[in-house]
């Protein structure tokens, strides 16, 4: 049974930091990369980012280009998202979603049906 959870969500000031994760059971994590999505109130759910299995990182949106960093750990089978100078703009729930692959500038990617329950950023200005 496959089961994703996230943590590291919070609430933050504008021109903050947080660190999200991502930890994947019952599936080969090496072998899947893993996507990031936010839905902000009102919002459709967009995304954000996919880091592959073998570290590169797809960006799917630019505002976040330069702020948020994805990283992954292996041997924790636990992706990250790092978020740096944060803004109102960037308040949303944001999920994981393994991937089957991110794709690439001609390739969509392939994403599983394995969500994250979704952990809420909020930025206060």
């Amino acid at each position: 049974q496959v089961q994703v959870v996230e943590s590291g969500g919070g609430l933050v000031q504008a021109g903050g930091s947080l660190r999200l994760s991502c930890t994947v059971t019952g599936l080969t994590f090496a072998h899947n990369g893993i996507g990031w999505f936010r839905q902000a109130p009102g919002k459709e759910r967009e995304k954000i980012l996919c880091i592959s299995w073998n570290d590169v990182t797809a960006y799917y949106i630019d505002s976040v280009k330069g702020r948020f960093t994805a990283a992954r750990d292996n041997a924790k089978n636990t992706a990250y998202l790092q978020m740096d100078n944060l803004n109102p703009e960037d308040t949303a729930m944001y999920y994981c979603r393994v991937a089957i692959t991110c794709g690439t500038n001609t390739l969509r990617p392939n994403w599983s049906d394995y969500w994250g329950q979704g952990t809420q950023v909020t930025v206060s200005s």
